[in-house]
C-alpha cells in the first residue's frame, strides 16, 4: 500500500478556477443518492455519493498518492470508513478521493502511479460504510486551504435541481426556548438559531436570513472544514454538525438577533444554480 503523511488531513476552501470531469457517466443534477453536506448518520456528509454503481474513472490527470483497502488500519484516519479507495493529487494542491470501490480491481489499482484523465478505476463495491449500497463516494480536497470542497462546484451540471422547501420554521434561543413561526409570531427579543425541516433528499447550496431587510446570517455549502476533529461549515461561524443537524428532523438556516418591536424575518434557501425559495414572516418581539 502507498502511504502519504497527510492522510490525516483528508478532511481539510473551495477552488473555483479548476474544473473536473465526471468520475462516472453524467447523470441529471436531481438524481444523486446523497448530496454534499447533507446529513448522514447525524453528521455532515463530506462526500458526493452517486446513484450508479457502474464504471469509475479519474476526473482529471494526477498522481496516485494512496490506494486504500477496506482492511487497512489507516482507514481510521478518515472521517468515515471509505473502504477500497484511490487518492489522487492534482495541480493547484487539489486532491480527489474515489471511495467504496470493488475488490476485484484492487491489485490493478496498486500499480497506478501517474494517471491521465478518465483512467479506469474499476466499479463500485460495498467496501465502505454505505449500509449495503454499492455507490461511488467522491471527495475533493483543497490541501492548501485545508478544506473539503463541494465537488459539484467543479463539475459540469445537467438538468434541473431538486426543489427546496421551507417547512416547520422554528426559533430556539440559548435557554432552549422554542418558538414555531407557523403558530407563534410573538416571541421574546434575543438571539436565536433558526431551523426548518431537513430536505428529504435535496440540499441547499446557500441559506440566508434577513432581519428587517438586512442580512443577518448566511451559510454556504461550498466547502467544509475540520476544527478540533469535527466537520464544520466553512463560514465565519463554522457551525459543527451538532448545530447544523441537532436531530433527525431539523437543519440550521442561521443565527439571528431579533430586536424588540415589529420585525420582518425573511428566509431564503437557494440551490447551486441560484434558484431561491423565499418566505417572509412578521414577528412581534417583547
Amino acid at each position: 500500500m502507498k502511504k502519504i503523511s497527510f492522510l490525516s488531513a483528508l478532511v481539510l476552501a473551495p477552488f473555483f478556477a479548476f474544473g473536473f470531469d465526471w468520475p462516472q457517466e453524467e447523470i441529471m443534477s436531481d438524481t444523486f443518492f446523497t448530496y454534499f453536506a447533507h446529513t448522514r448518520g447525524g453528521v455532515i456528509n463530506p462526500s458526493l455519493i452517486f446513484s450508479d454503481s457502474g464504471e469509475i474513472k479519474t476526473s482529471s490527470k494526477g498522481t496516485v498518492t494512496a490506494v486504500l483497502s477496506e482492511h487497512d488500519e489507516d482507514s481510521s484516519l478518515f472521517e468515515s470508513t471509505l473502504g477500497n479507495a484511490v487518492i489522487l493529487v492534482h495541480d493547484d494542491s487539489l486532491m480527489t478521493v474515489y471511495a467504496n470501490l470493488n475488490s476485484d480491481d484492487q491489485e490493478k489499482r496498486y500499480e497506478l502511479s501517474e494517471v491521465e484523465n478518465a483512467t479506469p478505476l474499476g466499479t463500485c463495491g460495498s467496501s465502505g460504510w454505505q449500509e449495503g449500497n454499492a455507490l461511488l463516494e467522491f471527495q475533493v480536497v483543497d490541501l492548501k486551504a485545508k478544506t473539503l470542497v463541494n465537488p459539484r462546484i467543479l463539475m459540469p451540471r445537467f438538468g434541473n435541481e431538486l426543489p427546496l422547501e421551507i417547512l416547520n420554521l422554528t426559533a430556539i434561543n440559548k435557554r432552549g426556548t422554542e418558538y414555531n413561526f407557523d403558530t407563534n409570531r410573538r416571541i421574546a427579543s434575543g438571539t436565536y438559531f433558526i431551523y426548518c425541516s431537513q430536505q428529504p433528499v435535496s440540499m441547499p447550496y446557500k441559506t440566508t436570513i434577513l432581519v428587517n431587510g438586512a442580512i443577518a446570517d448566511t451559510i454556504t455549502y461550498d466547502a467544509l472544514v475540520s476544527i478540533d476533529g469535527k466537520l464544520c461549515t466553512n463560514n465565519k461561524s463554522n457551525y459543527p454538525s451538532s448545530v447544523i443537524y441537532p436531530d433527525k428532523k431539523r437543519q440550521l438556516l442561521g443565527e439571528i438577533a431579533i430586536p424588540k418591536g415589529h420585525n420582518r424575518i425573511t428566509i431564503s434557501v437557494a440551490d447551486i444554480l441560484g434558484k431561491e425559495k423565499i418566505l417572509t414572516y412578521s414577528v412581534e418581539a417583547y
